[in-house]
């Protein structure tokens, strides 16, 4: 697909700009996400939202001043969705009356800003991202997404903006509560997610019991407390949220060295052929700090939804 970058101007600025500057621009020297919760996310499901092909399925990268994100809006802290606007968030393409906010959408905010674009979400199905992004219904994906070899031979990406570790999950009182290695849940059966790298990161445990993967997180989530699996894996990222919301779960934290080899890197998703919009990306990207980056995870984490 033939793209072009809607504001060469501010692209030609950016590529001048500071890290101080680029703060300022962007907002994130001041960034002050408070701690209250926005409220519980909006109920509608992914299905349930508008076909984003109504948006425009033949636009071009930034057209008419937007950049429009793909993300699932269900994958807190990452992304979620909210009934209310606030401070943090984008409106939501194709939910009448909502609005998404989490890790990404700041994110997608200060690259928005710095490519001198608004942005919007638009919400899908994890498995219809990449689809979407190479039909045009989207810009840019930035919902968790890790660059694989497997999806590299479809999209682009940029540089990471977030590095997490995985680890397993179960409930408490289970056997496995105590373990201190992977290779401890030798036998026990483990749940990842379909498509992503907590399926394939399971076969790291010699002689598992690797079940079926599930659609999403909170699909593993449901069967674990169902008592259909033994664990499932999980973004350590993740930990705080995932156990406050079920105080009858456990993140194991392995010894170093003994957990899961795999990092997870999360990275930006682009159509190919736009390298000079990637190298854009970087940059912004580049330009905040990994203390900011903290920040904005916590504060992220702090605020989602319950």
């Amino acid at each position: 697909m033939t793209t072009r970058f809607a504001n060469t101007a501010s692209s030609n600025t950016l590529s001048k700009l500071s890290r101080r500057d680029f703060l300022k621009l962007s907002g994130l020297a001041s960034l002050s996400l408070g701690l209250t919760a926005c409220g519980p996310a909006a109920q509608e499901s992914a299905e349930d939202a508008a076909p984003a092909e109504d948006a425009a399925s033949t636009a071009t990268f930034g057209d008419n001043g937007t950049l429009r994100v793909g993300m699932e809006a269900a994958y807190a802290p990452y992304n979620w969705q909210a009934t209310a606007e606030s401070e943090h968030t984008i409106p939501i393409e194709n939910v009448s009356g909502a609005f998404a906010d989490g890790y990404d959408v700041q994110i997608a905010k200060a690259v928005a800003e710095g490519l001198g674009l608004t942005p919007v979400a638009v919400k899908l199905e994890w498995d219809g991202l990449i689809e979407a992004l190479g039909q045009g219904q989207i810009d840019v994906i930035i919902a968790g997404m890790t660059a694989t070899p497997e999806r590299k031979e479809s999209i682009d990406f940029t540089e990471p903006y977030y590095v997490g570790t995985y680890g397993l999950m179960v409930q408490k009182g289970s056997p496995y509560e105590n373990a201190t290695s992977i290779q401890d849940f030798k036998g026990a059966a483990v749940l990842g997610q379909k498509d992503t790298l907590l399926d394939t990161v399971i076969d790291e445990i010699e002689g598992v019991n690797h079940l079926s993967p599930v659609p999403t997180v909170p699909d593993q989530i449901s069967n674990l407390l169902a008592g259909s699996c033994d664990a499932i894996t999980f973004d350590t990222g993740n930990i705080q949220s995932m156990t406050e919301a079920h105080p009858e779960l456990v993140g194991i934290i392995f010894d170093e060295g003994k957990g899961f080899s795999e990092e997870v890197p999360v990275n930006i998703g682009l159509s190919k052929g736009q390298d000079d919009i990637v190298k854009q990306m970087n940059d912004i990207l580049a330009a905040i700090p990994e203390d900011e980056r903290q920040k904005i995870w916590a504060e992220a984490v702090e605020r989602q939804p319950e």
